[in-house]
This record gives C-alpha cells, structure tokens and sequence, in this order.
C-alpha cells in the first residue's frame, strides 16, 4: 500500500483502474463531421487482394466491405477521405534504415510496380493519396500540411495494420495535437489475436475507439 497526501493506494485498485481504462475507457471529445478527416491506412493490394503476396492480411480483405460503406458514409457527409499506401519511395532512401533489419522488413518479395489501394476499394480522383516510407503516415509525408489546409482537427484511423502503420498513426496524430478516432472494426491486422489489445492500449491513452456504425452515427448527430 502507497499513501499520498493522506490517500491510500492499494495494488488491487491500481490495477482495477487500469484494466477498466483498457477494457472501456472512453476519450470525451465530440465527433464532427466538419471537423473530422477519414484516414485510409495501407488498404493496397499487398495487404488486401487475396493470395497477391506473403503480406496478405485475410483480415483486411473480410473487413473492407464494411470499410468500403464508412467511407461512402464520410463521402455522403463531406468528410474528406485521406488514402495512405506504404511504398518504395525516394529510391529507399528515405525509410528508416533499421527496418530492414527487423523479421517485418523482409525485401525480399517485389511487387510489380508502385504501390497502389486495392480497386475494389480506389480512391477518387479528388481525394489525397498520399505515399509514405514508414508505418506512419505522418513520418516524412504532408500529411500534417493536408489535415491543416483542409482545416481538420481530428483523424478516424482506418486500415491496416492494426498494430503497425494504424497504431503508429493514431500516436503520432496524438502526438500533433489531434483528436483520434480508431475504428474497432474497420481495422485489422495479420493475427487477429493482437487486434484487442491493441485497441486497449490506443483506447486508454490515445484515442476514442467506436465500430463503423457509432462512427457513421456520430458523424451525423449535431452534437458529436
């Protein structure tokens, strides 16, 4: 037991905060559409197409139908859509060198070309596609600039991977000051055992974490 200022603290109400700020804590800001820009992680044919190559996430191709109807949803509302592709940009140079040092940085499969989102899934032509060298999307890329342009303050993180470029971008969305919405279930990574605790972590101190349709709802009520 730790006393402070008077207050005792035992080890058992520590942990019980902790666990029900991991298992249901919810961020207070509100969730407007005006205000809100919908981030598009990584949902490209290395990721999403079936069997196209070993980073295949099987869990990405089951959720991008209801991925697919969020966007359309953020289009009907005039929620700019944001897309992101992990690619081999500025010949490499521009990666962190470590990463191809570690088990997830294998190069060794090339895909034929540039990176490019899944067709089933495109953006348009008037939205942002934008090419990033990390797992990141902030990292060396405008997206910063874009959000403030388009005068955005708060971020709905979609995509994939969960753990990797999504969770990576919801910190450094925090980390710039904006308000991060995760989505739940609009989201997923290549061992779907890791999907909650992620969100646990990014639920207690990052992020405001709803599935597709608390997001789809909140977009269109007044007050967020």
């Amino acid at each position: 037991m730790h006393t402070d200022n008077g207050v005792a603290y035992t080890e058992e109400w520590v942990t019980q905060r902790a666990r029900e700020g991991y298992e249901r804590g919810r961020a207070s800001f509100p969730l407007r559409a005006e205000r809100a820009a919908l981030l598009v992680i990584d949902m490209q044919d290395e990721f999403v197409r079936p069997g196209f190559s070993p980073y295949w996430v099987p869990a990405a191709t089951r959720m991008a139908p209801r991925l697919r109807r969020l966007v359309d949803r953020c289009r009907a509302v005039g929620v700019p859509v944001i897309w992101t592709v992990f690619d081999d940009t500025h010949l490499g140079l521009d990666r962190p060198h470590a990463l191809r040092h570690l088990p997830h940085g294998d190069t060794d499969w090339r895909r034929p070309g540039p990176a490019r989102v899944w067709p089933e899934l495109g953006p348009r032509e008037d939205e942002v596609l934008i090419r990033k060298p990390s797992y990141g999307a902030f990292y060396d890329t405008p997206l910063d600039t874009v959000l403030r342009n388009l005068r955005r303050d708060t971020v709905i993180v979609t995509g994939t991977l969960t753990n990797y470029c999504c969770g990576t971008t919801a910190r450094q969305a925090y980390e710039r000051g904006y308000h991060v919405v995760f989505g739940a279930d609009t989201t997923a990574t290549d061992d779907e055992s890791r999907q909650e605790p992620e969100l646990a972590v990014l639920r207690k101190g990052f992020a405001l974490v709803l599935d597709a349709e608390e997001i789809a709802a909140r977009l269109t009520d007044p007050a967020g």
